[in-house]
């Protein structure tokens, strides 16, 4: 795998919004647009482009790629990373966050010894094909654990693994998922259950929040990417953006570190008392193993990281919870053109994208202040 399409765009003209400035426009419908909408706004930003080609196709056909714009000199001691698309489908909310940074040429104007780089689409595939999961059917955020050692075992999953991913998907086969849900919950109890859903397992490559049994092809462009820009950094705050917990519109900022971690006291410091942590059951999150911002420290041990997950609610927990199992079904057995195939893809669309201008509104609101409160972190002493 390497970097391509390297490419060094000038400066140009602020005026690319038009004569008024609507926050919709930052959102696309689809992963092309959103990648064409990347890439414009990022030239006219000055960054330095490049992109890593997907070995899958789209939906339509067209290839697929992850893209990364930096900003600022190459040098900088102190880099602002922000990610879209980890869990595909989700890329909808990150790439409209970045975009509207774009527009509104936040980039240009950074402080003396402060770059950004944006990652577009790190789960290309997962965007493109409405999608949590990569094309490997592995969820991102499970996928950075230690596949050398032995994996973490998740023996409540195991129980509901074949009323997970049934041989039909209907009302009946529904049905059962739900009584089996509720038997479990009533011997081990509501949390352990929901837990047992979903906080990841590596038995079931048909099943949802699969961890995978190598490195996907994500998790090696992130690695790669990190590499080859933040080599020189030394205090790198990182945003990856996540839809489908919480209150509609409100963007959690979560940690994946405990309360005492030098690096949840760091972002608390830097976004306020809000920021919540997976260790101790205040975010909306449950506590996971294998997700990237853990695995960022590892990633970059000659620098000081501060990683932060912005994540956006949009509908109700069960409703997204639904989109996920159907999907995963259509994903092992099912057929994406049919009639039933079109009618989940629009679920977990709406799932994880809330296509309506107030939220959007939201979105961006909250991203820009996170952004400027990360790079006023990274500029303290």
């Amino acid at each position: 795998m390497t970097l391509a399409e390297s490419q060094q765009p000038g400066l140009a003209s602020a005026a690319s919004a038009g004569g008024g400035y609507n926050v919709a426009d930052s959102f696309s419908v689809d992963y092309g647009q959103g990648r064409t909408r990347f890439q414009t706004f990022a030239r006219e930003c000055g960054g330095l482009l490049e992109a890593i080609e997907h070995p899958e196709p789209g939906p339509d056909g067209a290839r697929l790629y992850c893209d990364t714009a930096w900003f600022g000199p190459r040098s900088a001691e102190r880099v602002l990373v922000l990610i879209s698309g980890t869990h595909g489908v989700e890329g909808f909310c990150g790439s409209g966050a970045q975009v509207d940074l774009l527009r509104r040429r936040q980039p240009a104007r950074l402080p003396d010894g402060v770059a950004v780089l944006m990652i577009h689409a790190i789960n290309p595939y997962g965007f493109a094909w409405l999608s949590r999961v990569t094309h490997e059917n592995v969820d991102l955020n499970r996928n950075w654990v230690d596949f050398a050692g032995p994996l973490p075992v998740n023996a409540g999953y195991d129980e509901l693994s074949a009323s997970i991913c049934p041989d039909t998907w209907s009302d009946g086969t529904r049905a059962e998922l739900d009584a089996a849900m509720k038997r479990l919950a009533g011997r081990v109890g509501a949390s352990e259950m929901e837990l047992s859903l979903t906080r990841g397992q590596y038995d079931h490559p048909r099943g949802i929040y699969y961890g995978g049994t190598a490195p996907t092809w994500s998790r090696k462009a992130q690695t790669e990417i990190f590499s080859t820009y933040l080599r020189q950094a030394g205090r790198i705050a990182i945003i990856d953006y996540h839809t489908g917990l919480g209150p509609r519109g409100f963007a959690e900022q979560i940690v994946t570190q405990p309360r005492d971690a030098a690096a949840f006291s760091r972002a608390r410091s830097w976004y306020g008392a809000a920021v919540t942590s997976t260790c101790d059951g205040s975010a909306a999150s449950v506590p996971i193993e294998g997700d990237g911002l853990s695995a960022a420290a590892a990633l970059l041990p000659h620098a000081q990281v501060t990683a932060m997950a912005l994540e956006v609610g949009t509908l109700r927990s069960d409703q997204v919870l639904q989109a996920v199992i159907a999907d995963n079904w259509l994903r092992a057995r099912g057929d994406v053109g049919s009639p039933l195939g079109r009618l989940i893809k629009a679920q977990i669309r709406a799932a994880f994208y809330c296509d309506h201008d107030d939220w959007k509104g939201m979105v961006v609101g909250q991203s820009m202040l996170a952004c400027r409160q990360a790079i006023a972190g990274l500029l303290q002493v």
